[in-house]
């Protein structure tokens, strides 16, 4: 059973490694699966981070526009989900748990994963891990907290957009770590691995969130509008 939280989305509770994992879901109503899943991972847990950060809700807003059924969700000890902060490595459950239940669910749909800050890194390991993974986002990577440079490429396409007057992850870090990817992957406009900057914005993209949109949209449908 779901809740009923407003029009698009509904509460659900899955269950994860550490107890229930609070969830917002859209999309899963109609009685086939629906063709591709957005799932989205939210900043820090120790810094106020949750599901309904606004660069987390404008992920799933724009996923909506292009038709995608989306999940965002509370990591363990946010809001109603179950657990406490595990550093990373119980976080990483809690997105291999929803992705099970989504396999469940939908076992025919394609997903996509995005992550903001602390969520980026999250998310990048279980693309990594997952083959069925067909896209990956990644807002904002956590560099001065994880060490992405271990990480190997996921084979999916991927986008990360970042700012260049982020506060808190300086653009040297993020552009020597973009250098740092197999060459043939990072093209200006590869299908592999594109960044994307964005003039002026912050960590928390304040006034900039419709370039993110925006990015999301020309990455993903080229011919999609920009309203």
């Amino acid at each position: 059973m779901y809740t009923e939280t407003n029009a698009k989305e509904a509460k659900k509770m899955i269950m994860g490694k550490a107890g229930q994992i609070e969830a917002l879901i859209a999309g899963f109503s109609g009685a086939s699966n629906p063709k591709t899943v957005g799932i989205i991972c939210h900043p820090h847990p120790l810094y106020l981070g949750t599901m309904n950060n606004k660069v987390v809700t404008t992920v799933v807003r724009t996923w909506q526009q292009l038709g995608f059924a989306t999940i965002r969700f509370n990591f363990r000890g946010v809001g109603e989900s179950e657990g406490q902060y595990d550093h990373g490595i119980g976080e990483l459950q809690d997105l291999l748990s929803v992705l099970d239940w989504v396999k469940r669910e939908s076992p025919t749909s394609e997903i996509w994963l995005a992550g903001f800050s602390f969520g980026a890194f999250i998310a990048l390991q279980a693309a990594i891990s997952e083959r069925a993974v067909v896209g990956l986002l990644s807002i904002a990577p956590a560099l001065p907290l994880f060490d992405f440079t271990v990480l190997p490429m996921p084979s999916c396409p991927w986008l990360i957009i970042q700012g260049d007057a982020d506060e808190l992850i300086g653009s040297e870090m993020v552009n020597g770590w973009y250098q740092s990817l197999p060459k043939s992957a990072r093209s200006a406009r590869s299908e592999r691995c594109e960044l994307i900057w964005v003039p002026g914005a912050s960590h928390f993209f304040h006034g900039q969130l419709l370039e993110i949109k925006h990015a999301i949209l020309s990455f993903i449908n080229p011919s999609s509008s920009l309203p």
